[in-house]
């Protein structure tokens, strides 16, 4: 019976791995800190390592570190509460070969321990890498994080989808910067931007004479991506004679300059993206579908803001502080209730531009709705404010319970079980991060859960309708 290490401080989270492992048929050594984690891993003979991020005497990144020091022949999965771009990036870089954010699901959890604790299962190389703007914690990020840190450790062509603004050419310069070709050029092409024939001559250059103007012969951006990173954006709006000269250059690695007859050869990692359903544009017969399979082996898709309000604070205070100059400003909590009830048909893109006007007519610190564009102060677009959803949802709720002859007692112990469930979801199932997160007594918070658990009411006797 093989064995696994899980390092992971919270007892309820470490036994559920612990038995998942069993389940699989492997044996599970648990340990509730770093240090702890390294002793055992000294002793023993592991098939494979599995440790949060958030433990309370190091970090398990640098747990990771010396794993990959100590052991390298172990692979590691990484599961952590608090994903973000520079956690995933990093633990790529280190090695890690699985990456989970929390709430974890617990088949997908199943079959990467199923798969990483294979012997076939071998250790992600690191790549040497910098930091990331990209800024999210809602789970659609979360998600694309994931997928940049893969992309960031393979050389396959990368699709990246998603609505204009969204920040497609960030994420592709992200990749190339944490990649092994850092060091090279990163050569971007926008294809929208030009008619076909100026975008052939940029994309694969052209011979002295090959058309009125070419009074010399000139690199295109293949040439000029040598080893590097070539950035194809809008790639859905090139012509179908372009597709057919990039599929041969994807599959051959060749190609010809427009007039020329010699096949030139280039290395370089292609990196595309879009603002379309490009499947809908294969099934339209606007994009070849062997093109489209050649391009999209990884594919990151970068959700629209309106599909992440919760991290507009975190975007406003990302640029008030990086576009606002000297003079520290910040958001007046009506601003922020207007920011995240529009629907930003132009996503991050959007966001940065309203901020930079409200900076620019405003005159103090405080960064108040009149200082916005009009359209956004007034657009129909505008989604109910999440206190008013909520409002009307209870009520609406209250009502079913009121006629089903429900007590006040049994309505607040639904309601507090249902906030209980969500708050330990989003706090990656940790009751102790939840009670200090919230400022709740820890004693308490477990009284409660056990207490629900057990279908008791949460209130105390002699505490309730009278």
């Amino acid at each position: 019976m093989t064995s696994i290490l899980i390092i992971e401080d919270e007892h309820a989270v470490a036994s559920a791995l612990g038995a998942i492992c069993k389940r699989l048929g492997h044996d599970a050594q648990l340990c509730s800190s770093g240090q702890r984690g390294l002793e055992e891993l000294a002793r023993g003979d592991f098939a494979l390592a599995i440790l949060d991020i958030g433990l309370p005497d190091m970090s398990g990144l640098e747990v990771l570190k010396q794993i990959r020091r100590r052991a390298p022949a172990i692979p590691s999965l990484i599961i952590t509460a608090h994903g973000n771009l520079d956690n995933a990036v990093a633990a790529k870089k280190l090695g890690a070969a699985g990456y989970l954010v929390k709430p974890l699901d617990l088949p997908e959890v199943q079959e990467t321990i199923r798969q990483l604790a294979s012997p076939a299962a071998v250790p992600t190389p690191s790549v040497q890498a910098s930091p990331s703007l990209l800024i999210g914690a809602a789970p659609a990020m979360q998600r694309c994080f994931v997928e940049i840190a893969h992309a960031c450790t393979s050389d396959a062509p990368v699709l990246i989808s998603g609505p204009t603004g969204t920040g497609k050419t960030l994420a592709a310069r992200v990749i190339h910067t944490n990649s092994a070709r850092s060091e090279a050029p990163f050569v971007t092409l926008h294809c929208s931007a030009l008619p076909e024939h100026l975008l052939e001559s940029e994309l694969f250059g052209h011979e002295k004479g090959s058309f009125t103007g070419a009074l010399t012969s000139r690199e295109g951006h293949l040439e000029r991506a040598r080893g590097g990173t070539l950035f194809l954006d809008e790639i859905a709006d090139i012509s179908p004679a372009i597709q057919a000269k990039l599929l041969r250059f994807v599959e051959e690695r060749t190609f010809t300059r427009v007039g020329g007859r010699e096949d030139l050869r280039v290395d370089l990692r292609l990196v595309t993206a879009t603002n379309k359903d490009l499947r809908e544009e294969v099934r339209a017969g606007r994009f070849r579908e062997d093109l489209y399979y050649r391009l999209h082996v990884l594919e990151i898709t970068m959700p629209a803001l309106r599909e992440r309000p919760g991290d507009i604070a975190a975007l406003a205070t990302y640029f008030l502080g990086s576009i606002g100059g000297t003079q520290p400003r910040q958001l007046a909590p009506a601003t922020l209730d207007l920011l995240q009830r529009y629907t930003w048909p132009g996503n991050v893109r959007e966001l940065r531009n309203a901020l930079e006007h409200a900076i620019a007519v405003s005159s103090g610190g405080v960064i108040l709705p009149h200082h916005f564009p009009r359209e956004l102060r007034e657009t129909r677009d505008a989604a109910p404010a999440p206190s008013d959803v909520l409002d009307t949802a209870l009520g609406a709720w209250l009502q079913r319970q009121l006629a089903a002859g429900a007590s006040y007692r049994e309505m607040h112990d639904a309601l507090e079980s249902m906030a209980l469930q969500h708050l330990l979801a989003h706090f990656g199932g940790k009751p102790t991060v939840l009670a200090r997160e919230t400022k709740m007594n820890r004693v308490t918070l477990r009284k409660k859960v056990l207490r629900l658990d057990r279908g008791e009411s949460a209130i105390p006797d002699g505490e309730d309708e009278g």
